[in-house]
């Protein structure tokens, strides 16, 4: 499974982030420029998700599962190490 860090993300505004956690959490805060589809929904929403995303969620194992999925499907996809908690935690800006 590929892995990419929470800096790495902060630092290159083009990969595509794709939050998985439910809506409690991204209203919560989320990183800037990710989009939001809740773990539940990734099946019937999989045309949503940009090839060679970085997939978060708030520690890592939820989006661990939906990175093992979409290879699965033959998409390219990467797991935020620490997800959400290492992004704040990092100090990188927060939207809400």
């Amino acid at each position: 499974m590929r892995e990419i860090s929470v800096d790495a993300i902060a630092a290159d505004t083009d990969v595509p982030v794709v939050d998985v956690r439910e809506q409690d959490e991204w209203d919560a805060g989320h990183v800037p420029h990710a989009i939001h589809i809740p773990m539940g929904e990734i099946v019937e929403r999989l045309d949503e998700v940009p090839d060679g995303a970085a997939i978060i969620c708030h520690s890592g194992g939820r989006s661990a599962r939906v990175v093992q999925y979409l290879e699965s499907q033959g998409r390219v996809a990467a797991n935020v190490v620490g997800g959400t908690s290492a992004w704040i935690a990092a100090g990188h800006d927060v939207a809400r």
